[in-house]
């Protein structure tokens, strides 16, 4: 997308609250993502949804405040997977850039370390991809997440299982040790449990490992009817892959994040079918909103013409999106650029979107906006399985053991 340099942004607010308006018409954001490093794809997936969001309010004639219209542009830099680096890059953004506002990175460990620099200097920000509570748990009034909470991730794993077999007794959940990781894991455990379910095996494993073959051989020693992974597309990956070679077979699978990325079927090929992944959105969802497209069905057709290397719309995308649509209607509503004043704003947002409902609860949190699930079929497509109201194709259970695959 373009991007104005030379075009200068909000001041800063001064330790009193002081307030400048920007001196030329273009309100610039500030957003670091994972461009390279482990989380690189959904990085790249965070920065084409803030993308896609601003060439279109771009193309509408931009944010209407006090009667003038102002253009948008977004300052990127890649924090390398890194969260201490994107700490580092909000400050530049906002000391040296003096960007306005701040789009959030990829992830929760990197949302928690922009928050208190958010906060620090009141600047407000709307995050996409950081969904773990403890973010949140902190008191910060300046930052906001417009998606569901990590620890919902996978009960409608669970609860599509028990739809399909009132026989499930037992569940294996292995996790990613870090902030958003660990609330997934032990959500999906807390809530199995809550449905009758014994947990047999839980079990973090650290960030950036390359070998879970040791975890998978003590869940296969344990053989639970379902396999809970809560990590990155990359953990996914790898826990596929073992799983298959170590010939753990399961009822059902289901991953919080992967299964949603193109890259999941690309890399596994047909050990990608009967996995279920937990999804903040899909197309298929049945959403009416405000915005520019409605529906999820024209947003993603939308994107995909702007973006034809997209066969398959990641949630992420999506999501982000929806981030960067939520600062358009709080500046408009707030009718200021003043950050305190956009930020009440944010806080008092209530709408519908193709993303699905855009409401903050008091920590800053989007509580009402629930999850999906979809499943990759043998017929080399993804579909959304779960909720039955959504539902594109029933789906397949259980799934087909390695041995007994062509």
């Amino acid at each position: 997308m373009k991007r104005t340099a030379a075009v200068s942004a909000l001041a800063l607010l001064t330790a009193f609250g002081a307030f400048s308006a920007p001196a030329a018409d273009t309100i610039v954001f500030g957003a670091a993502v994972s461009l390279t490093g482990k989380t690189a794809k959904e990085g790249e997936y965070t920065r084409d949804g803030y993308n896609f969001l601003v060439d279109k309010l771009n193309e509408t004639g931009g944010i209407t405040v006090g009667g003038k219209k102002y253009k948008v542009s977004v300052k990127y830099y890649d924090d390398e997977s890194k969260s201490e680096r994107t700490a580092q890059l909000i400050e530049k953004l906002i000391n040296e850039d003096k960007v306005s506002f701040i789009l959030g990175p990829y992830g929760s460990a990197p949302s928690g370390t922009a928050a208190p620099i958010c906060e620090k200097y009141r600047i407000p920000m709307i995050e996409a991809n950081g969904s773990a509570e403890s973010i949140f748990s902190k008191g910060y009034r300046y930052t906001f997440a417009v998606l569901s909470p990590a620890k919902l991730y996978l009960k409608g794993v669970v609860d599509l299982v028990l739809s399909k077999d009132k026989n499930v007794r037992t569940v294996a959940v292995l996790g990613e040790n870090e902030p958003f990781s660990k609330e997934v894991a032990s959500g999906g455990a807390d809530y199995a449990r809550e449905k009758g379910l014994q947990v047999v095996y839980q079990e973090l494993y650290p960030s950036g490992t390359q070998d879970v073959s040791a975890l998978l051989t003590n869940i296969k020693a344990k053989n639970p009817d379902v396999i809970l992974g809560a990590g990155h597309l990359q953990d996914s990956l790898l826990i596929v892959k073992q799983a298959r070679d170590l010939g753990v077979s399961p009822k059902a699978m289901g991953f919080s994040v992967g299964p949603s990325s193109p890259e999941f079927r690309d890399n596994l090929k047909g050990s990608a079918d009967y996995i279920l992944g937990a999804t903040q959105w899909t197309e298929a969802l049945k959403y009416n909103g405000d915005d520019p497209w409605k529906t999820p069905k024209a947003y993603a057709e939308a994107f995909r013409a702007k973006n034809p290397k997209y066969r398959d719309i990641p949630y992420q995308v999506a999501e982000s999106s929806a981030a960067a649509l939520a600062f358009w209607r709080a500046i408009e509503k707030a009718n200021s650029l003043d950050p305190v004043k956009v930020r009440d704003a944010i806080a008092s947002l209530d709408m519908m979107t193709f993303y699905g409902q855009v409401k903050f609860d008091s920590r800053g949190i989007n509580v009402y906006k629930p999850m999906a699930v979809e499943q990759l079929q043998p017929d080399g497509r993804k579909y959304t399985v779960f909720p039955p109201s959504v539902a594109e194709k029933d789906a397949i259970y259980p799934m087909v053991p390695w041995d007994k695959r062509k």
